[in-house]
């Protein structure tokens, strides 16, 4: 059974966990892996789907926060320019992000004839980080087929961690990364609500890592070098937010990652996409003023703390499910679950 930072007695600030302490705990959404994992290739696709209705049809606020921008990101121009989107949302290596786009425009136009033609296109977002040290992300060898199998593996329940989907070949911190989810629940108006977060961890310098009880573990071997990693950041929530309010509430996932111990090198891709799950946006909206509900900002601050912690929390439990991986060239990274194994009590 995989481990997480919970099952070592580590917990991230204050609020309490949903359920599954993971991204499914925001209502309707689901997620799948499609997982690339032989010879020199250590790699994969993985597919959040925010809603099971058609996303270019009943689109969602978002907003994106831009850490630092070495990345190779499509979608996030007009993501920004709009407040909106319309597609499920991709994560694989920085090499995949075309193929990861026509997938999610092949599915879009198969499911929406006036695309092109009575209405405009679709702006796919696929998010990425290089995997490229455990992986031969020469190979170019994810395909559409494997975008599709990730979409289709996408449900709700129990998230698949560590060295799974897109997280299949990813470090951070000189240990093995890989994808790692938390969610924090809390009332608003006396009605329970959630946030989640879904991490794709390839960042941070070994030995800058900092767990939650203060210690800094330093892998066997580890070796100086620059910061040329990237860490994907998802944030979902079901309380209806502004796309303003939402680019503020994507901030505060970097807050989350300075309580790690990342600076955001130079060249590391570091990007935080935020959506809230309420009150969908009709494309097909006939009325020129629609009503659009918003959180009293006045009580922003709890889910300020709320992606803070649960991207803290990601983040560590990514490196905790993922295994000891030896992939390209004889290239290693040991496990921070084994570290903290060897270091217990």
């Amino acid at each position: 059974m995989t481990q997480r930072l919970r099952d070592f007695g580590l917990t991230c600030g204050i609020l309490q966990p949903g359920p599954l302490n993971a991204i499914t705990d925001v209502p309707g959404i689901k997620l799948g892996h499609f997982t690339l994992n032989e010879g020199e290739l250590r790699t994969g696709f993985t597919a959040l789907l925010p809603h099971d209705g058609n996303l270019f049809r009943r689109k969602l606020r978002a907003a994106v926060d831009v850490i630092n921008g070495f990345g190779k990101s499509v979608g996030l121009m007009q993501l920004a320019e709009l407040g909106q989107i319309e597609t499920p949302l991709l994560l694989g290596n920085t090499l995949s992000v075309g193929t990861g786009f026509d997938a999610l425009v092949t599915r879009a136009l198969a499911a929406n004839p006036d695309i092109g033609r009575q209405t405009g296109t679709v702006n796919p977002v696929v998010l990425e980080c290089n995997d490229g040290y455990l992986s031969d992300i020469r190979a170019r060898a994810l395909t559409e087929a494997h975008a599709f199998a990730a979409l289709d593996a996408a449900a709700s329940g129990p998230v698949a961690e560590g060295a799974v989907g897109a997280g299949t070949g990813m470090s951070a911190f000189g240990f093995k990364g890989g994808i790692g989810t938390a969610s924090r629940r809390f009332a608003l108006d006396d009605a329970g609500h959630m946030l989640g977060v879904l991490a794709l961890a390839n960042f941070g310098n070994a030995g800058d890592l900092v767990l939650p009880d203060g210690r800094r573990p330093v892998p066997p071997e580890a070796k100086p070098h620059a910061e040329r990693g990237s860490v994907i950041l998802v944030i979902a929530t079901d309380v209806p937010l502004e796309s303003r309010q939402l680019h503020r509430v994507a901030r505060r996932g970097g807050a989350g990652l300075a309580r790690l111990g990342a600076f955001w090198g130079n060249g590391s891709g570091d990007i935080a996409v935020a959506f809230t799950t309420a009150d969908p946006i009709d494309h097909d909206q006939p009325a020129d003023l629609v009503p659009l509900r918003a959180l009293n900002e006045n009580r922003i601050d709890t889910l300020f703390r709320a992606a803070a912690e649960a991207t803290q929390e990601a983040v560590l439990n990514a490196l905790v499910a993922a295994p000891a991986t030896t992939g390209r060239d004889g290239h290693h990274r040991p496990s921070l679950g084994d570290w903290l194994r060897a270091n217990a009590g």
